[in-house]
């Protein structure tokens, strides 16, 4: 599977508004935010990088006033990590991901998970989010378009309405990457910290599995970032079936 997942990882990297590509390694841009979340390379399955390609990756961020970040399986490109930790490049973290077919997804007692279709409610899924995972980013206009594009370009965004901080309208939300190479990944599943513990996040993750196998996805993936949310997803249907790792050069 992690062949399977590292060739989405490119392909999905690849629709970037901006893109690029350099010594085996797929970097993807948005020029609308400096985050390196969003602007990141993942290397092609099965590269054997030197120290001249890994010094051409972190010119082409460089480059850009970007820090060099990268996202991959380990398991398809099992030469890079060494290669990168050569360079200097530190381990951000190592996450499992959990994979399911279709067939058999009922949806969970709890609230309804919707789909934004206004400017407001894009942005009370974008303020939500930011809350979600510590404030890490600020809610903004850009955030709420990078959204509304996902939605409207293959993807899709499912949120349960709910008061939030200052009304916004939103207790939690999550995306869903448009379909490639036969598979779909969930990501960015939040709950506002006040609207935990009442079905949110099992609400948007299992619209989400049901949005991306109707798009025509073989498979869906996740990563899970702790106990919690393993739970909720082994519920839904997923299993353990590898892990992604993210580096990052201070």
């Amino acid at each position: 599977m992690s062949a399977d997942i590292q060739n989405f990882a490119v392909a999905n990297l690849r629709r970037r508004p901006e893109t690029a590509e350099v010594a085996g390694f797929v970097l993807g841009f948005d020029p609308t935010t400096t985050s390196s979340y969003i602007n990141f390379a993942t290397p092609l399955p099965g590269i054997r990088p030197t120290r001249g390609d890994i010094a051409a990756l972190v010119a082409a961020f460089h480059g850009r006033g970007l820090v060099p970040r990268l996202e991959f399986a380990p398991d398809a490109a099992p030469e890079v990590a060494p290669a990168l930790r050569r360079a200097g490049f530190g381990t951000e973290a190592t996450q499992e991901y959990l994979v399911r077919r279709p067939g058999g997804l009922v949806a969970p007692e709890g609230p309804l998970a919707l789909t934004p279709g206004t400017d407001e409610e894009y942005a009370a899924v974008d303020a939500a989010l930011c809350e979600a995972f510590g404030g890490e980013d600020a809610p903004s206009p850009e955030g709420a378009a990078r959204l509304r594009r996902t939605q409207e370009t293959g993807g899709a965004i499912r949120y349960v309405a709910g008061p939030g901080a200052g009304g916004a309208g939103c207790a939690g939300a999550g995306i869903c990457s448009p379909v490639a190479e036969g598979t779909a990944e969930l990501a960015g599943i939040g709950t506002r910290p006040e609207c935990r513990g009442r079905g949110v996040a099992a609400a948007v993750t299992a619209a989400l599995t049901r949005a991306a196998f109707e798009a025509g996805a073989a498979s869906a993936w996740l990563e899970s970032s702790g106990d919690g949310s393993r739970r909720v997803y082994e519920r839904l249907g997923y299993r353990a079936a590898g892990t992604r790792l993210y580096m990052t050069l201070a």
